[in-house]
């Protein structure tokens, strides 16, 4: 497998791509989508209302969580998420700021 070359690329691009990762998989916009609905801790309710294996949630959690778009207390046997506001909106605001730069043009 060959390198990424992230480090040849700012420091915004690599975040803006770590946070776009949180929506690259459709069980992650899922989980996202539920927790965004709710707003509120979710504490085991995601494997009963997702197609997925505990073992594949879990993964899926993981990822969200490394990226720091969820939060999360685990104190067994519960672990609850919620959607961590801060990086929600440093999400919206680096999307916004990409789209809002296209401009109408006849190219194709």
């Amino acid at each position: 497998m060959g390198l990424t070359k992230t480090s040849e690329f700012t420091a915004q691009e690599n975040r803006i791509a770590e946070l776009a990762k949180a929506f690259a998989h459709p069980a992650r916009v899922a989980i996202l989508q539920l927790l965004a609905e709710r707003k509120a801790c979710v504490c085991g309710d995601l494997v009963d209302e997702l197609p997925l294996s505990q073992a594949t949630v879990s993964q899926h959690l993981k990822e969200l969580k490394r990226i720091g778009i969820i939060k999360g207390e685990i104190d067994p046997p519960r672990v609850c998420y919620c959607i961590n506001e801060s990086v929600w909106e440093e999400a919206q605001d680096a999307f916004t700021s990409i789209f809002s730069k296209f401009q109408t043009q006849s190219c194709c």
